[in-house]
């Protein structure tokens, strides 16, 4: 849940372990797999074994309301996020008569933290298929924010026929951060990084690059269950699944394939976001010029055939939880 290819919750790279960060009196503190922490509805497991090792898959599954109209919904979380993050959008969606499945992918949240995982976008593309197949969905409409906008353009590259539909909100990997001139940081560094983790470090990353410098009493929920998360007894593990996963949004863009995503796509983008990864790292110069995506979006629906943009001009990173009912306005009207 740190800022994805950077320690981005730490002001810099570490280059020595760092002990547990001092937390303010009365914070929350979550287990390894976020237990303690209330999700919005009951969660299940999917128990399988990936790389050579048993894992569990946690992940709500919540019916129609009233009115099914026979189709399934997937929301994939951001990596700064859980599928809780996704709460209004699991409400809207089954009052609306979807059925909704919120998984959290291997090495987030309330799902296992595996210990020498090699972490793809292909991987929990793969992972996810497998979850969606053992409930007999067979096709869905799939929606990603953040990492999981970069993860739900993989999943409809590798299982075309499985996906009804692509919804990328504020998606990563709209432009490729290693050929803009952000240098690369190795696992170790990034590990270092994500063990600083604070609940103010995260409040003042996603205020600058999520929030347009507004900040409303409703995100603090999900500022306590990422620092709850790195506070608790599992820090070690969940930093080190961070780091990788940092790792891995780096250096596997999807955006050269945009024009091969042969399904009917929308792209919801909030104008204010300026979310770079690894943007620290690069020189102020080619920093300034990162994360713009207003000009991003644009750009990706150009790429993408059979695309359709929407954009919400005075919203940031995170338009669902920005301004949900704006957003949730636009999302039925474009499914």
């Amino acid at each position: 849940m740190a800022a994805l290819a950077c320690p981005a919750f730490a002001p810099a790279l570490a280059q020595t372990a760092a002990p547990p960060a001092a937390e303010a009196p009365g914070a929350k503190t979550y287990g390894a797999q976020l237990e303690g922490f209330a999700y919005p509805h009951p969660l299940k497991r999917f128990d399988f074994t990936s790389q050579g090792q048993p894992v569990s898959m946690a992940y709500m599954d919540v019916g129609p309301v009233a009115d099914p109209n026979g189709r399934t919904v997937v929301l994939l979380h951001g990596k700064n996020f859980c599928g809780a993050t996704w709460e209004d959008s699991i409400d809207v969606l089954s009052k609306a008569g979807y059925r909704v499945v919120v998984p959290d992918q291997i090495g987030f949240c309330a799902s296992t933290k595996p210990k020498g995982y090699q972490f793809s976008f292909h991987q929990l593309a793969d992972n996810t298929h497998k979850l969606l197949a053992s409930l007999g969905v067979e096709k869905a409409t799939v929606i990603g924010h953040s990492m999981g906008g970069m993860l739900a353009a993989r999943y409809a590259l590798s299982f075309p026929n499985a996906t009804d539909k692509l919804v990328m909100v504020n998606p990563l990997g709209l432009e490729d951060w290693k050929a803009r001139g952000v240098p690369y940081a190795t696992i170790d560094q990034l590990y270092q990084g994500e063990l600083k983790t604070t609940a103010d470090s995260i409040k003042a990353y996603q205020l600058k690059f999520y929030y347009n410098g507004q900040w409303k009493p409703a995100y603090d929920r999900w500022v306590e269950m990422a620092a709850g998360l790195y506070a608790g007894p599992g820090r070690e593990s969940v930093a080190y699944n961070q780091a990788q996963t940092s790792d891995m949004v780096y250096t596997q863009p999807v955006i050269y394939e945009f024009g091969q995503i042969a399904v009917p796509t929308v792209l919801m983008i909030g104008q204010t976001d300026r979310t770079a990864p690894g943007a620290n790292r690069a020189r102020p110069e080619v920093a300034a010029t990162l994360g713009n995506y207003a000009e991003l979006g644009k750009a990706a629906a150009k790429a993408i055939p059979n695309a359709t943009l929407i954009e919400f001009q005075k919203l940031g990173h995170s338009p669902q939880v920005e301004s949900p009912e704006a957003f949730h306005k636009a999302l039925l009207g474009a499914l």
